[in-house]
């Protein structure tokens, strides 16, 4: 008998029943959506934030003891220098597939042909290497140096033109010198003379557009520094810093040994600084302050943002299932009335409603769900040009939402039904 009643009413009302179910759907697909994208957003929005530079610099123990005692961060060298073969070592950290490219610099003074002194900066472009772990990796500053306009020619090759002496030359120093690309260019260095010949000028928007960028082995050639390298930017996915990230990042001695524990096996930056100075001798790694405080101000914004946008949508669908769910029960109020009339406990009443709403909620619900998977794609693809991973606990929060709005919708209508007098109803009062 009950689910007789049950079906009647479902077939009986199946406009005001379609409307709930599109009702929650909807609450549902956005809330789907929104809580996807929340837990996927940190990687996406770290992956966007690479484009800009790289978030961690690491030097020579003695330069940063330099560097933090004068207060200075001068181009020159300090005379220590990091081993060019330990860079391969980066990648064999704990988090080492955080590490999304890197790239190693050194700076030479060098002159040109009419005397005057120019910068020759070496470095990786596209370099090709085998890793400690038999991997193989291209690093270097084709990719984390996207920002750059190549005005002339194209990036630098290395695996096109390996022996070959190259270079790409910034637009102020091109429009100073007449250079362009194809041209040749003569720098003279303190143990030898190169003529490079120039592959593409480029325009970085800083003190770069007056230097002379070289493969990294050209530059060294330049001072007789085989294997040395004055720094390293590590480009690497990060989690936002909390209170335990800065408490390590001052002191890792402090932490207790769970707490070191949790700190070493988490994404922060200082951490994965921390074990990049675990394997370059003598380095110290620090987090480029205004890259990694922007990934968190960014992300906590995005994901404050997300969840607005899921309780002002699950705030909407209640309101609409508390309308139709109202007026369901007054056009109804007659059934409901003779039912009371003939015995039925509140109790049985309100049970028949809220059945008939959940079986209505369920199927909205799995619709709402599958559909929110998909306007989450939509939303990877268009904002991150990439999918969003759902999370298989996506699937409870959501069921528990979907349950909250539907009870909380439902509240007004049942104390209605509770209040309903069979005496006035059956009277048409």
């Amino acid at each position: 008998m009950f689910l007789r009643m049950i079906k009647g009413t479902l077939f009986r009302q199946w406009k005001k029943m379609l409307m709930i179910a599109f009702t929650i759907a909807l609450g549902a697909s956005l809330a789907t959506a929104m809580l996807s994208v929340m837990l996927d957003v940190g990687d996406k929005v770290n992956q966007e934030l690479k484009t800009y530079g790289a978030n961690i610099t690491v030097v020579p123990k003695e330069a940063s003891v330099l560097n933090n005692l004068y207060d200075v961060e001068g181009e020159e060298s300090s005379g220590a220098y990091l081993d060019e073969n330990e860079l391969g070592k980066i990648k064999t950290i704990f988090w080492a597939f955080n590490i999304d490219d890197y790239a190693p610099f050194i700076n030479v003074k060098a002159q040109l042909s009419d005397g005057s002194d120019i910068t020759v900066v070496g470095s990786w472009f596209n370099h090709h290497m085998e890793l400690p772990t038999g991997e193989q990796l291209d690093a270097g500053i084709t990719s984390m140096r996207s920002w750059w306009e190549i005005e002339d020619g194209n990036w630098l090759d290395e695996q096109s033109h390996e022996d070959a002496d190259i270079c790409m030359v910034g637009t102020v120093l091109a429009k100073k010198l007449g250079l362009k690309s194809g041209d040749s260019v003569t720098v003279k260095g303190s143990s030898s003379e190169k003529n490079l010949k120039v592959v593409g000028v480029f325009n970085a928007g800083g003190d770069e557009d007056e230097q002379i960028f070289a493969p990294l082995n050209t530059a060294q050639a330049l001072a007789d520094l085989d294997g040395c390298v004055d720094s390293i930017e590590v480009s690497a996915l990060t989690t936002p810093d909390n209170e335990l990230a800065e408490k390590a990042a001052k002191d890792p001695k402090s932490l207790t040994v769970s707490q070191y524990e949790t700190w070493y096996c988490t994404a922060y930056v200082s951490s994965i600084c921390y074990q990049i100075q675990e394997v370059i001798t003598d380095s110290v790694a620090s987090p480029v302050r205004q890259v990694a405080n922007s990934e968190g101000a960014i992300l906590e914004k995005t994901q404050l943002l997300m969840v607005l946008i899921t309780i002002l949508s699950l705030i909407g669908a209640s309101l609409g299932i508390c309308n139709l769910v109202t007026a369901s029960v007054m056009e109804r109020s007659s059934e409901i009335g003779l039912m009371k009339a003939i015995g039925a406990q509140n109790g049985s009443v309100s049970g028949l409603v809220l059945t008939e709403i959940f079986i209505t909620a369920l199927v909205g619900g799995v619709a709402g769900f599958f559909a929110g998977c998909g306007f989450a794609q939509i939303i990877g693809h268009t904002v991150f040009s990439s999918a969003i991973n759902i999370r298989p606990m996506i699937i409870p929060i959501v069921a528990v939402l979907v349950v909250l709005v539907t009870l909380i919708g439902s509240i007004p209508a049942i104390r209605m039904l509770l209040r309903l007098s069979p005496a006035e109803v059956l009277h048409g009062r």
